[in-house]
């Protein structure tokens, strides 16, 4: 290998133009492709920035065109030479530096490589798995490189806003107590506290919080999180949040302070003007509409309740689910009704997916309602449902029903596959939804006791305090989440400040006051000594990024990303360590070595 010696790049492969014209440069790179045109060596020479043809001329130099027939694909190599225009027959109005080429005058090789595991130059399918395993290789892909380029820029326009809105980065611990609620905690342990253990951070929620006790005002930090969790497509083990927390703030002004950064950053990344405010829909109505708290307010195929109009109906399926309390909904399907039997067929087993134990369905014709259920309702019936429903001839109606759970997470999906299927979706469109007003708790029924809906510092409307007492399944929040086209990318709420009304809410969660104490009782001695109100948001930085730029997965927008498994092929974590180091950590393991 040659070293680069005096030699000092003056160029980068994207920028040089016609305005360059016979002036010396020299670049480095890697070998993206080469090819023999009658003796005179073309290479496209590839770097972060782009691509620039360079050409071995055995006129030019005998010995450099000679020392160019080594070359190979991903070699690394330095070349000095002069610009020039190329014939008109060969420019590329596709690459930036498509109208000139470098006469080649020096070349070093820097480095070789072998054959890549996969083409870099080709749009070719490679597996996920292998592409993590070579992910620095997976990165020079013009692509995926261009992705983390973007993410560069999104999260320096996101500083530069914060910033010029008087906002404090500032850093809080990675390691600190595990406080779980909700997600399993990644644990650390301590091999100076024997026994003890520290978590890495679900989010930075209880130290945002002490900040405004602090009087920091308006804090923000892009910081990673960590959730043990089972995985989704959309998921990763550790993520990197946009997090923010405000003192003396109302839900109105975080949304407005909100509304103006995603605009500020649509702008810089897609160049797109948008305009706030945002639409907005409470979580009852999205529920309602659409079976979800997350709508995908692109298309329509709104979900219609008909469980009155059907109760005491001759359907014994649909009557046995009002009984005993649940509902029917259905889907109208806008000129659907040519779908075939295999159609339907697929779509059942499609909302099977989603715990749907068959599904009902009927074709709207010109002169009759065509399905195997029709027979069981009267005429008025038929009538109210088409009105509820606005049926057409040529339309198809898909119901829904057990619980309301059941229902709305069956044909929230059942929506989404058909839009599909439709084509409803526009690709390049952007629709923005703040939704509001969300229960404070839930009722798990697999604890017997409620959870809180977003987290227990959440707080409660003010007009129904006294419900959580008697009735707190009914008790709204002050919390917002920032809809993205069915997507959830921010979530906050304005705080609880008084350590009362914290300890109220704790204990309509079933957290007991010792047990208050011993998780939460830093935060809850903080509220005691003058929390200002406050309230926050975060944002999840990998779905943003993957909608901005158009990605499938959140994988294409994070550089060293883990799979669906939690595990990185390039360094092949997690992995075995050393019973000596299980040892110093106090840690005795109950399962054999390999």
């Amino acid at each position: 290998m040659e070293s680069m010696g005096a030699l000092r790049r003056t160029h980068t492969c994207n920028e040089l133009g016609l305005d360059f014209l016979d002036q010396e440069t020299t670049l480095m790179g890697w070998v993206l492709r080469r090819r023999d045109h009658g003796g005179v060596i073309f290479i496209d020479l590839r770097d972060r920035w782009g691509i620039t043809q360079v050409v071995f001329n055995p006129e030019i130099n005998p010995a450099v065109h000679a020392k160019a027939h080594q070359l190979r694909s991903e070699w690394v190599i330095a070349v000095r030479g002069r610009v020039a225009k190329r014939p008109e027959s060969m420019e590329n109005p596709k690459l930036a530096t498509g109208a000139i080429e470098i006469l080649v005058d020096e070349l070093r090789i820097l480095n070789t490589s072998e054959t890549p595991p996969f083409p870099l130059d080709e749009d070719v399918e490679v597996s996920d798995t292998l592409r993590l395993q070579y992910r620095y290789l997976d990165l020079r892909r013009p692509e995926i490189a261009k992705n983390l380029i973007l993410r560069h820029q999104a999260l320096q326009t996101v500083r530069t806003y914060l910033n010029d809105n008087q906002f404090l980065e500032i850093e809080t611990p990675m390691l600190t107590r595990s406080t779980p609620e909700g997600a399993r905690d990644y644990l650390v342990p301590s091999r100076v506290h024997a026994g003890k253990f520290f978590a890495l951070p679900q989010s930075p929620q209880l130290f945002k919080q002490i900040l405004m006790v602090a009087g920091m005002d308006r804090y923000y930090q892009i910081v990673k999180c960590f959730r043990d969790e089972d995985l989704r497509a959309d998921r990763q083990p550790e993520f990197t949040q946009i997090d923010m927390e405000l003192s003396f703030i109302t839900e109105e002004e975080i949304i407005t302070i909100v509304e103006g950064m995603i605009k500020a950053l649509f702008k810089e990344i897609r160049d797109l003007d948008l305009q706030p405010p945002f639409n907005r829909m409470t979580y009852d109505e999205a529920m309602r509409r659409f079976g979800t708290d997350r709508p995908d307010t692109r298309f329509g195929l709104e979900l219609v309740d008909l469980t009155e109009t059907l109760r005491g109906c001759g359907f014994k399926v649909f009557n046995t689910v009002i009984d005993k309390g649940g509902m029917v909904k259905a889907i109208n399907a806008k000129g659907c009704g040519a779908f075939s039997r295999k159609d339907l067929d697929d779509l059942t087993e499609y909302a099977g997916r989603f715990g749907a134990r068959g599904m009902a369905w009927i074709k709207v014709k010109e002169d009759e309602w065509q399905s195997p259920i029709t027979k069981f309702f009267t005429e008025d019936e038929i009538k109210a449902m088409a009105q509820a429903l606005d049926a057409q001839p040529g339309d198809l109606i898909l119901f829904g029903a057990d619980t309301a759970k059941t229902v709305h997470q069956v044909l929230s999906e059942l929506r989404l596959e058909l839009a599909r299927r439709l084509g409803l979706i526009q690709g390049d469109s952007f629709n923005f939804l703040w939704v509001t007003d969300f229960p404070l708790l839930e009722y798990d029924e697999e604890q017997k006791r409620y959870t809180a809906v977003h987290h227990p510092f959440t707080a409660p409307n003010e007009a129904q305090l006294e419900l959580l007492e008697t009735d707190p399944g009914a008790v709204k929040s002050r919390a917002y989440d920032l809809v993205l086209n069915g997507n959830e990318i921010g979530g906050g709420s304005i705080r609880i400040h008084s350590p009362l009304m914290q300890k109220k809410v704790f204990k309509a969660l079933g957290i007991e006051t010792e047990e208050a104490q011993e998780k939460f009782g830093f935060l809850l001695r903080a509220l005691e000594l003058g929390a200002p109100p406050h309230g926050g948001i975060a944002f999840g930085v990998d779905r943003l990024m993957m909608l901005l730029t158009g990605s499938t997965s959140i994988r294409d927008v994070i550089a060293f990303p883990k799979t669906q498994k939690a595990t990185c092929p390039l360094t092949e974590a997690p992995s075995s360590v050393a019973r000596k180091q299980l040892t110093e950590l106090h840690l005795q393991p109950d399962w054999k070595e390999k």
